[in-house]
């Protein structure tokens, strides 16, 4: 799970992989303690995009954020629009991320919705490629998750030590380690 992807993933597959993660990494390693509730309450809104550049997908982050602003929270809570054609260099990608905060500023949902990313290469700043702290961002496909600020600020304000789930997260891979990341997904 930590190389971009060679072929193409049907759309069931492509949401299955995601939902695999979510539920084996994200939720079973607590990675996010947000994550859980709105995955059991079906709130996640999965999008498989067939955009092969980031011009299309940029035209399906504008429908998805226009249709996650304007849908009822307990219909749809958040949106995971996963793009296993587009953005698959993760420098690529990461440099699309200010293409989608801009959008969202233009779409004027500043404040309102924001979109956090995940990849199959990510890599923060000053880490190493293999570095195990990059991945806590790391999903089978490229990724886009749209976020309702207001649930962010729900979510901290009923967790309180939500400054802490980076170092937190750092610490429970660590301990993992790759061999244990790996066996996550082999069963």
């Amino acid at each position: 799970m930590n190389t971009a992807p060679k072929t193409v993933p049907t759309d069931a597959q492509a949401v299955a992989d995601t939902v695999e993660w979510l539920e084996k990494a994200v939720i079973g390693l607590n990675l996010c303690p947000f994550a859980k509730a709105v995955h059991v309450k079906q709130q996640i809104r999965y999008h498989v995009s067939h955009a092969t550049d980031a011009e299309g997908l940029l035209q399906e982050l504008v429908s998805e954020l226009e249709l996650l602003a304007e849908a009822a929270p307990e219909k749809i809570e958040t949106t995971l629009l996963i793009h296993p054609q587009a953005l698959t260099d993760f420098m690529d990608f990461n440099d699309f991320l200010e293409v989608a905060d801009a959008v969202v500023e233009e779409l004027q949902l500043d404040g309102i919705l924001q979109v956090a990313s995940f990849h199959p290469d990510y890599q923060f700043d000053e880490t190493h490629a293999d570095d195990i702290e990059n991945f806590s961002n790391r999903s089978p496909w490229p990724t886009l998750h749209l976020i309702r600020e207001a649930s962010i600020d729900a979510a901290v304000e009923a967790f309180p030590d939500a400054a802490d789930i980076y170092e937190r997260n750092i610490e429970t891979l660590q301990r993992l380690g790759h061999a244990g990341w790996k066996k996550l997904f082999t069963a």
